[in-house]
């Protein structure tokens, strides 16, 4: 597999071979899937909370007696169908959204991202990204040099403090190490672009 390969000037320098196994790999859309359906499960907080009949402050006393008023029987004025009381079956902050996938499944989900990218000419790769002191404008005009229109993830192979910090204010670009790539940030962006070294990186990591 060649991926297209540029320089730090915006200018195409060549191709570089990238491993089958991650961008040529058969594209499962159902495991893909299945694989964000958990990502985005794992990242959800429960955060709703409601109080029951028993947490609510008050309704200690019974509101008026058992018998002989006329009036349905009531033992406390925090029931959940009183005004101010509690309430029943509302979302509490325990539940759990967390989501199961087995390793060799989220990594074929994975490669099917990478691959589906490949297809639709949507992954390249830089050699080097080289500043004194980051600069925001040093970033934007390599940028708008390369074939991008509207965002960009960036796939480092280790962190680079003056990369990061030049694109920083950029709202359509991400920065993450190869480390953490996954499959929401492949699809959510329209291109990807790997440093050099994050190719060499990738193969290590994934291939293993």
């Amino acid at each position: 597999m060649k991926l297209d390969l540029y320089q730090q000037s915006g200018d195409k320098k060549g191709t570089i071979d990238a491993s089958d196994k991650l961008f040529a790999a058969p594209v499962n859309d159902e495991l893909m899937r299945l694989a964000l359906v958990r990502q985005m499960s794992n990242a959800r907080q429960a955060n709703a909370h409601v109080k029951t009949r028993g947490e609510v402050r008050g309704g200690g006393k019974k509101p008026w007696r058992q018998k002989g008023t006329g009036r349905a029987r009531f033992g406390s004025s925090r029931n959940p169908i009183w005004r101010s009381g509690g309430v029943a079956f509302g979302p509490r902050n325990v539940r759990n959204y967390d989501k199961q996938m087995p390793k060799k499944a989220r990594r074929a989900a994975l490669f099917s991202g990478l691959s589906q990218k490949v297809s639709s000419q949507a992954v390249f790769a830089l050699d080097k990204f080289e500043v004194k002191t980051p600069k925001t404008k040093d970033f934007k005009s390599l940028f708008d040099k390369l074939p991008v229109e509207r965002s960009l993830l960036v796939v480092l192979g280790e962190r680079d403090i003056n990369l990061e910090k030049s694109a920083a204010n950029l709202p359509n670009v991400k920065i993450i190490l190869v480390d953490y790539l996954n499959l929401h940030d492949l699809l959510k962006y329209e291109k990807v672009m790997f440093m050099e070294s994050a190719l060499k990186k990738a193969e290590e990591l994934f291939l293993k």
